[in-house]
C-alpha cells in the first residue's frame, strides 16, 4: 500500500464552519474509542508517571478540539500531578471550538492576542489555546518540558516532518512525544467501514480513510526519527495500528 500525497480536506483553509464541526466532533468519538487518548496517555505515563515528575509543561501542536489537552489534565489531576499546557491551532473556527470545550463557563473569557500577530488565548484550569502556526511557534527556546504531535505529522511530506521535529526539539526540555497512524490496507478498510456507519459528513467520510493512506509504517516512521537526528526515540505500537514515539532531548 503506497502513501498518499493527495491532501485532506482538513488541510485546506475556509472549510464551511458547520462541516467542519461536525468532523471535529467525530474526530473526538474516534480519538476516544480508537487509541488517539490511549496512546498519549501511555507515552505520559512513561515519562512522568511513577513519581518521575510532579509537574509538567507541554505545548500540543495542532490540537484541534483540544481534546487531548483535557484528556491529559484529568490524567494528571487523578494523578496529583500539576499540568500546565498550551494548545497550539492555526485554524481560527476550531482554535475557537477548543476555547469552548476546554472552559468550564459557558461565555469564557476572551484574550485577544491575535489582534497584535493572529494568536489567541484561552485560559482554563491549566490549559491555554493559542492561535499560531506549529511551524513556526511564538514560544523561547526550551519553553516546555514536552511536545506533543497528535496526529498531524502524517499531514506532511517527510521533509516537513523532519524539520517540524527538529523545529520542536528546541522548545522541549526533555521530549518530544509523537502519537499518529499506521499505513496498513486493514486500517484503511476498517476506518472506511467505521465512518460509514455513523457518520454521513464528508469531511469525516474523505479525511479519515485518506489520513491512513497518508500515514507511515512502522519502519518508515523510525527512519523518519533517525534523519530528523533530535535526540535517542523509542517507537511503540498502540492498538490499533497507531504508534507513539518518545523522542528524547539532546539537552
Amino acid at each position: 500500500m503506497r502513501r498518499s500525497q493527495q491532501k485532506e480536506m482538513m488541510d485546506f483553509p475556509d472549510n464551511p464552519k458547520e462541516i467542519l464541526d461536525e468532523d471535529l466532533r467525530n474526530l473526538r468519538i474516534l480519538n476516544r474509542y480508537l487509541g488517539g487518548y490511549r496512546g498519549v496517555l501511555s507515552g505520559l505515563d512513561r515519562l512522568v508517571g511513577g513519581g518521575k515528575l510532579n509537574d509538567f509543561s507541554l505545548l500540543d501542536v495542532g490540537t484541534g478540539s483540544g481534546d487531548i489537552p483535557a484528556r491529559i489534565t484529568n490524567w494528571a489531576q487523578q494523578r496529583g500531578i500539576r499540568a500546565s499546557i498550551v494548545a497550539l491551532e492555526p485554524e481560527p473556527v476550531t482554535a475557537r471550538v477548543a476555547a469552548i470545550l476546554t472552559q468550564k463557563q459557558t461565555n469564557p473569557p476572551f484574550i485577544p492576542l491575535w489582534q497584535r500577530g493572529k494568536e489567541g488565548d484561552f485560559r482554563r484550569c491549566g490549559i491555554s489555546v493559542v492561535r499560531g502556526d506549529g511551524n513556526a511557534p511564538p514560544f523561547r527556546a526550551a519553553s516546555f518540558d514536552f511536545v506533543l504531535a497528535s496526529q498531524l505529522l502524517h499531514h506532511f511530506p517527510e521533509e516537513k516532518i523532519v524539520a517540524l521535529l527538529r523545529t520542536w526539539s528546541r522548545l522541549a526540555r526533555r521530549a518530544i512525544i509523537v502519537s499518529d497512524l499506521v499505513r496498513h490496507p486493514v486500517a484503511y478498510c476498517g476506518i472506511r467501514l467505521v465512518t460509514k456507519l455513523f457518520t454521513r459528513n464528508v469531511m469525516t467520510l474523505t479525511d479519515a480513510p485518506l489520513s491512513v493512506q497518508r500515514a507511515f509504517t512502522i519502519s518508515e516512521w523510525h527512519e523518519l526519527f533517525r534523519r530528523a537526528e533530535i535526540g535517542p526515540f523509542q517507537v511503540f505500537s498502540v492498538f490499533p495500528y497507531r504508534i507513539l514515539a518518545l523522542v528524547s532531548s539532546k539537552t
